[in-house]
């Protein structure tokens, strides 16, 4: 338990006590700032810390910022020394580029602060070579559009979605469709200069043929010029030559496989119903339509050793995709996973990791895009990787949170940026489908009012 003189400190201290899963134990804290110095004092296990550094700040907002970078700091100071490190040390944000550019924009040195927040060498240099991968895409400004489409074959363990097995969900399907054009044709006035398109899930291939169309024709009808645009096809069980025509006559220009692991084990395991065959089937007959592919991989599933991950990431990389994405293991709401599980203990974590850099470094790819979730096994990471010039737009400017994300669809999250002022404003639409299909109009209105 956690006793703190500074009620606008607790929870971000209680993401480090968490990360060093310390939830249970005892901490009393005090807090205080005078004379241009903030004090942090701490009892654990009987003994007292004191940490005291200097700090400037200009207005409230970044004194805050600074206060609770002090306070975190102090308490992973404490318990590293009895637990160890963490690779990404005191940062708990789940956007490390992020702050990097926020100190980059400064005229300070990104890497000084990590390493006064105990990152490790190599998270430090694996942000600097995303940074550097970023530079022709990196562009404030602008809209980017997201289409969600959440139905699924079936629910896998991991997952945190709001789909459900679309033996369930399919008799939502039809309305669906009609509710996500009408919001199509309601945010073509805030689509003034659109950068990327990504229809995501679910599993839009789930739906037939002509369930995509009437969406891929609305989409569109927001824009007349050649984009990056992504479906996020999804499992290989679904995928049709068709499908896959279809998309590309709509010019469709990237798509997402998603295996999560070629062990076929681990996939009975997770309840997928596909195997890793015909994942390479599925992407060699997309390949032939000339789609950029990206393939998606999962470090940490169902007591996967790092040599079952270390084979996912070889066949990955023989088939040569444009993008590679290799996600850590989280523990998400919502799922079952989470439902069994109170801390994900993966044996092996940080080497799938740290195998998965090496392979990909050495098979020509870069890292291009990161984020971090809670209870993510190990403390990790996922990252995005590409081959030259394939970097995907949409994942850096929603991951940089650089530009205004207009979403359609249940559990769509709208975000305005505004440059000017370097903030965010949200408006999410509701996360289960029938409770958004009764209040599409709500939401059409709510949105509109976000963009205007």
């Amino acid at each position: 338990m956690l006793n703190t003189n500074s009620i606008g400190l607790y929870d971000e201290i209680m993401l480090v006590i968490r990360a060093f899963d310390a939830e249970d134990e005892d901490f009393t804290h005090y807090f205080s700032c005078s004379g241009g110095r903030f004090l942090n004092s701490i009892e654990y296990n009987g003994e007292f810390y004191d940490f005291e550094e200097e700090y400037k700040a200009g207005n409230d907002l970044v004194f805050k910022r600074l206060a609770k970078r002090s306070a975190k700091l102090a308490f992973y100071k404490v318990l590293s020394k009895f637990k160890g490190d963490l690779p990404w040390g005191a940062l708990t944000g789940i956007r490390p580029t992020k702050l990097a550019y926020t100190e980059i924009s400064s005229g300070a040195s990104f890497e000084e602060l990590f390493k006064k927040m105990c990152v490790s060498e190599d998270n430090t240099a694996l942000v600097s070579r995303i940074i550097k991968a970023q530079s022709g895409t990196y562009k404030k400004g602008g809209q980017d559009l997201y289409v969600s489409i959440p139905f699924c074959p079936t629910k896998c363990d991991y997952c945190s979605f709001i789909t459900a097995p679309i033996e369930k969900t399919k008799i939502y399907i039809e309305n669906y469709v009609n509710c996500l054009v009408k919001e199509l044709n309601s945010v073509k006035p805030f689509l003034t200069d659109l950068r990327s398109i990504y229809v995501g899930g679910g599993t839009p291939f789930v739906l037939e043929n002509f369930q995509l169309t009437p969406i891929y024709a609305a989409i569109n009808a927001l824009f007349d010029k050649k984009l990056e645009y992504t479906v996020e096809a999804g499992r290989p069980d679904v995928f049709t030559e068709e499908k896959l025509k279809t998309a590309k006559d709509f010019g469709v220009t990237r798509i997402c496989v998603n295996p999560q692991t070629f062990n076929d084990e681990t996939l009975k395991k997770i309840g997928r119903k596909h195997t890793s065959a015909q994942t390479v089937q599925a992407y060699e007959t997309a390949a032939k339509f000339g789609f950029d592919i990206n393939l998606d991989l999962i470090a940490g599933l169902a007591d996967e050793t790092p040599e079952d991950f270390e084979n996912s990431i070889k066949t990955a990389i023989s088939l040569n995709p444009a993008n590679i994405t290799v996600h850590t293991l989280s523990l998400k709401s919502g799922a079952k996973l989470k439902e069994e599980t109170k801390k994900l203990n993966v044996k092996g974590i940080e080497e799938m990791i740290n195998l998965s850099r090496e392979l990909l470094t050495q098979a020509g790819y870069e890292p291009y895009y990161l984020y971090r979730q809670k209870y993510q096994a190990g403390g990790l990471e996922n990252v995005g990787w590409a081959k030259p010039d394939k970097a995907c737009v949409y994942n850096i400017d929603t991951m940089e949170e650089i530009t205004s994300n207009v979403a359609v669809g249940a559990n769509a999250i709208s975000k305005r940026y505004f440059g000017d002022e370097d903030r965010i404003e949200r408006y999410a639409a509701p996360k289960d489908i029938p409770t958004y299909l009764s209040k599409i109009d709500e939401i059409i209105e709510k949105r509109s009012k976000l963009f205007k």
